[in-house]
């Protein structure tokens, strides 16, 4: 950890060792909050183009130095509202790291929630969706703690060409009312198609690793109301696909990966890089006030480019916050290093 003087002093004495051709006034401000970017997929690891992005990104998903070995929730009881067979991915690694006990309930149709499949449409943000589970879970069960998943699913960050999914586990303690957040993302099995044969079906199956995998059917297009799920063999399938290719007013059928998590093992995986995630952050106390969930909440930029010297977008310190008492501490980070100048904004414009 750096007081933020001493960063300040290190800051301003960089700006004076400047080479002149930098007080170019159309390069623009690089010190700045940054937010935290999590990836837990190791091709990207391997794609990182420096030592300094590769140590960036394993660094979000390691423990820090403040983690705590207590116990904050030994025997106690948590919620878990879900129907798509969560509880059984997650129970024995959280009971295990937190000593807790969950407490599964199917109470609430979570569906209403919103659907993968485009039948009810998400209201509000993937918080919102799983703070409203979370907090219904907790009145169903009377727990003061509860936790909830949700996913999300998109293209990648980085070229916008892969299939993405962000994973949420949020967990809620209403007794010291904080909210805790784990995150994982990574590449998706999220395919989609139209066919009109059997064997178009089956080459798009193998694609889609299906069995494994589970798939969904419709009449036409990716927005007909009428849905074939739960198609996890070769029977019931083809099966599905004969009965949507009869109610297909083209001909055409309407195929795409089930997303919903006991139905897609690549989710899974990422579902519980997300619980690993969250369990580092609750294990991280507050050095104020012991409360569970410090942990980093932006990071400052200025790290120095190794050619010019100049001030780069990557971070030279983070800052770590605590949502209980709001005591946040800033540290350096990448001491002693330089930046790739090919993420230097005035090297590589």
């Amino acid at each position: 950890m750096a007081p933020a003087a001493s960063l300040a002093s290190r800051l301003r004495r960089f700006r004076k060792t400047r080479p002149p051709k930098h007080s170019d006034t159309k390069r623009p401000p690089a010190i700045g909050l940054l937010p935290i970017y999590f990836c837990h997929s190791s091709a990207l690891l391997e794609r990182s183009h420096t030592p300094l992005l590769r140590e960036a990104i394993i660094s979000n998903s390691s423990l820090s130095e403040n983690v705590g070995t207590g116990q904050l929730y030994r025997g106690r009881q948590v919620s878990f509202l879900t129907q798509h067979g969560k509880q059984d991915l997650l129970r024995n690694f959280l009971e295990t790291a937190l000593g807790c006990h969950l407490l599964h309930t199917e109470g609430y149709d979570t569906d209403q929630l919103g659907t993968f499949t485009r039948d009810i449409a998400r209201p509000g943000s993937q918080v919102d969706a799983t703070r409203k589970k979370a907090k219904i879970g907790m009145e169903l069960t009377g727990a003061r703690l509860g936790i909830a998943s949700e996913g999300a699913f998109g293209h990648d960050p980085f070229l916008g060409l892969l299939p993405w999914d962000t994973e949420m586990l949020l967990w809620v303690d209403d007794d010291r009312g904080i909210e805790v957040t784990g995150l994982a993302r990574g590449p998706s099995q999220s395919m989609h198609r139209e066919v009109k044969t059997i064997n178009e079906l089956k080459s798009f199956a193998i694609e889609a690793k299906f069995p494994e995998h589970h798939l969904v059917l419709r009449p036409d297009h990716q927005d007909h109301p009428e849905t074939y799920k739960n198609l996890r063999d070769e029977r019931s399938l083809l099966q599905a696909f004969e009965s949507a290719k009869k109610n297909s007013s083209n001909g055409v059928v309407f195929v795409e990966n089930d997303l919903r998590a006991f139905c897609n093992p690549t989710r899974q995986q990422i579902i519980r890089e997300a619980a690993k995630d969250l369990v580092q952050r609750l294990l991280s106390k507050c050095p104020n006030c012991t409360a569970p969930g410090y942990w980093r909440t932006s990071q400052i930029a200025g790290l120095l480019c190794s050619l010019c010297h100049g001030e780069t977008r990557l971070p030279i310190a983070e800052i770590w916050s605590c949502q209980a008492c709001t005591h946040e501490d800033q540290r350096t980070i990448n001491r002693g290093q330089f930046a790739d100048p090919r993420k230097c904004d005035y090297c590589n414009p």
